[in-house]
This record gives C-alpha cells, structure tokens and sequence, in this order.
C-alpha cells in the first residue's frame, strides 16, 4: 500500500506513475502492509482529509521492493516495504479513501 493525497494520484494517472518527493530525496517510494499503514498515517498526515490508498500488486512492479526498518518509534523489529523506483499507476488496483478519526488519528485497517 501507498498513501498519498488525491491530487497526487490524479497526476500519477496522467504521467502513468507516481513519483513521490522521497524518491529522488532518499530514492525510493515509501510502501506500508495494512497492518502498518496507519503508522506513517499518523506520523506524516494526522488530520488530513486528502489522502487515498493505493492498493499495489506487486507483481506488477517493474522495481525492487526491499523491507527495510522504519523510524525511531515503529514496533521493534517492523520493517517496510520499499519500493526502489516510480510506482506505475497500472501496478494500483484499488483506490480507496483513507479518513481519519474525529481526533485527526489513523486507526489500524485490520
């Protein structure tokens, strides 16, 4: 899964991917299980009322995913998908919204 806002994805539709600010920053796109999304939800985007989920088949990549840990604070011993160049918009095969509470917080999908 990839968390972004709804513009963002709108763009990855026209260009045929999506190509976040991390993958030339620390090259690479930041991926979550749905057991883990809601982590750099609320990190990253408490409140927000923009944001989709891309739900990804994998097989569709045409990059490396490597599982690497994440920040300081994540459960010990989490690691991340992540993905090692752009996401092709036709690897996403489901889009969902992604809300938060009335708090502003992300729960867990499962």
């Amino acid at each position: 899964m990839h968390l972004c806002t709804a513009e963002e994805w709108a763009t990855a539709q026209r260009c045929g991917a999506h190509r976040p600010p991390s993958l030339t920053g620390v090259g690479f796109v930041h991926l979550s299980t749905p057991q883990q999304v809601h982590l750099p939800a609320n990190r990253l985007y408490a409140g927000r009322t923009d944001l989709v989920l891309l739900r990804i088949d994998a097989a569709r990549l045409a990059s490396p995913v490597r599982w690497e840990p994440g920040v300081p604070g994540d459960p010990d011993g989490m690691v991340f998908p992540h993905l090692f160049g752009e996401l092709p918009a036709d690897a996403v095969i489901r889009v969902t919204p992604y809300l938060p509470s009335a708090d502003g917080s992300f729960a867990p999908l499962i």
